[in-house]
């Protein structure tokens, strides 16, 4: 079963990437532009540049996001699941939130630049401040979703409060929560960009508008590459976290 699954998922990767290398390939020779190279040049700069400090700045925006994103599963997830379940904590907490979430947090990068500096701590306090709020609400919805049946046959079974929790509402909860990780990686990686383009000197953002200020179009594509390699990577951990604690939604599929 695990080696068909990871047949399947090489294989669609493989021919999704060849059909995008040959999309590319097509756009470069229609436009004959030097501003848009061929995969080939993007790839010979980016297998170059490795150890040249692409290497470097591809570990440290690994490390931003990663960071960031544990930390907002780790205060997302409980609190969510609070607010699912518990309805006094819902009722003083939710409308807070509905405040909040809708502001594009992205705003408030100055301010953090001011508080936090320049260094890794301000990109991970804006990361960790955006997909908080996807994981929390996410976390909630799904919470509260949970059929009451489910829990009321633990309850005569004499479960408590943590044995539902651990049994129950987490295990329904975790398919939608990793969606919404996945969804939240997607976003923490357009931030993480955004973030490092401004006021920093590390990171795959800066070397990514740095080499389109050069005009080194072939470079700036090589930092493209690594910005996409580093999200397929995580996107990967995300399918791996999925197959094997949502187990029970294979055998439902077959």
């Amino acid at each position: 079963m695990k080696k068909r699954y990871l047949f399947r998922r090489i294989t669609s990767l493989v021919i999704a990437a060849l059909v995008l290398v040959l999309l590319w390939q097509g756009a470069s020779n229609r436009l004959s532009n030097n501003l848009l190279p061929s995969p080939l040049e993007s790839f010979r700069a980016f297998f170059n540049l490795l150890q040249h400090g692409l290497l470097r700045h591809f570990w440290i925006s690994a490390y931003r996001v990663i960071t960031s994103t544990v930390l907002s599963l780790v205060l997302g997830l409980p609190i969510g699941l609070l607010l699912g379940r518990e309805k006094s904590v819902d009722r003083y907490l939710s409308p807070l939130i509905y405040l909040t979430y809708p502001i594009p947090k992205i705003v408030f990068l100055p301010v953090i630049l001011l508080l936090f500096g320049i260094g890794d701590l301000s990109k991970i306090f804006l990361i960790t401040l955006i997909v908080f709020f996807q994981i929390a609400v996410t976390a909630r919805d799904a919470a509260k979703s949970v059929p009451p049946q489910d829990i009321f046959s633990m309850l005569s079974l004499g479960a408590n409060a943590g044995q539902i929790y651990r049994h129950v509402i987490i295990p329904a909860c975790l398919p939608d929560v990793i969606s919404s990780l996945r969804i939240s990686l997607g976003t923490a990686i357009a931030v993480l960009f955004f973030a490092e383009s401004f006021a920093t000197t590390e990171g795959l953002g800066y070397f990514i508008m740095d080499a389109w200020s050069r005009a080194a179009p072939a470079e700036m594509f090589a930092g493209i590459i690594a910005m996409g390699l580093l999200g397929l990577i995580l996107f990967l951990v995300t399918d791996l976290l999925e197959f094997y604690l949502c187990r029970w939604r294979r055998l439902q599929a077959h």
